[in-house]
């Protein structure tokens, strides 16, 4: 899924545990990335505009996206993959080049999710002539969930998966009680304790690139099909599943400081906005008394 995979388990079923979520993210990214040729997800974009029958693993997660996109006016739009190509990011991106082409690129709205056709009886999806799904931000976010689940149904009770920000516990540590959280600023970090659920944070910090001499990051506005312009360089949200928290971050991130924090407030979301510059500010009931700064 082009992340590292982070765990912390018990010593005496780390063997385990750490078995389990490897297969359960081998199966995942072979179905749902977009970066294998082979992978099923690939095999339907390939076949825009022809009814496809999909596993339930993919349709689940089409199912789920298609649900963000429209809780969220489309701010969270999974069909947004042809204009990440043209924007320069067409391979995993430890594979992308420091410099891309230089073209200009004007820019195409989404919104095409809302043209997708599902048959959930018989699993079919259509997807628009010239639409190209990318599942890969919602598809991690889920799949720490199911690991999750998977290792409590194994019997193990207490576990921390991180999967490049999105981030999700079961039960505490014994002797801790809770588990402390590294939470990222513009230029150092901060740790919060966790009890239960996720924290997940979209950002900008590392999947940037140059396009010519302009710069690139992975977070595109769908109203525009370009990078968005938020002013932010990152949101951390934390909430009950890492599912929900990584759609919450990412449009909070999309739509900005102002709006941004609106949209965390409707919802009851705990967040923090890191600006461009470093200064930051929180959305209730974000713990801002318990950040403790740490210093690197």
């Amino acid at each position: 899924m082009g992340t590292t995979i982070s765990l912390l388990l018990p010593q005496r079923q780390a063997e385990k545990g750490v078995q389990i979520v490897c297969d359960l993210f081998t199966e995942w990214e072979q179905k749902l990335s977009r970066f294998l040729p082979e992978s099923e997800l690939s095999r339907l974009n390939q076949r825009a505009g022809i009814p496809v029958a999909v596993s339930e693993l993919l349709y689940n997660v089409l199912a789920t996206a298609l649900v963000a996109a429209q809780a969220t006016d489309g701010v969270y739009d999974p069909t947004l993959l042809t204009q990440l190509i043209q924007l320069g990011y067409d391979r995993s991106f430890d594979e992308l080049p420091t410099i891309g082409g230089a073209s200009p690129i004007t820019g195409e709205p989404g919104g095409r999710w809302s043209a997708i056709k599902v048959d959930p009886i018989y699993r079919l999806v259509t997807l628009p002539f010239g639409t190209k799904l990318d599942l890969g931000g919602i598809a991690k976010g889920m799949a720490v969930d199911a690991a999750l689940e998977k290792l409590r149904l194994h019997g193990i009770y207490s576990a921390m998966i991180n999967a490049g920000g999105d981030l999700a516990v079961l039960g505490t540590p014994r002797v801790l009680g809770q588990w402390p959280i590294a939470v990222p600023g513009r230029e150092g970090f901060w740790t919060i304790p966790l009890h239960s659920g996720s924290v997940a944070t979209s950002g900008i910090a590392h999947r940037h690139w140059q396009q010519g001499a302009t710069q690139r990051h992975h977070l595109l506005d769908p109203r525009t099909g370009l990078p968005a312009q938020s002013n932010l360089w990152s949101v951390t949200v934390v909430a009950d599943h890492c599912e929900q928290g990584e759609i919450a971050a990412k449009v909070a991130f999309i739509l900005g400081v102002q709006a941004g924090a609106d949209f965390l407030r409707r919802h009851n979301i705990a967040g923090l906005l890191v600006h461009e510059d470093g200064t930051w500010e929180t959305v209730d009931p974000w713990p801002a008394h318990l950040m403790e700064e740490v210093n690197v």
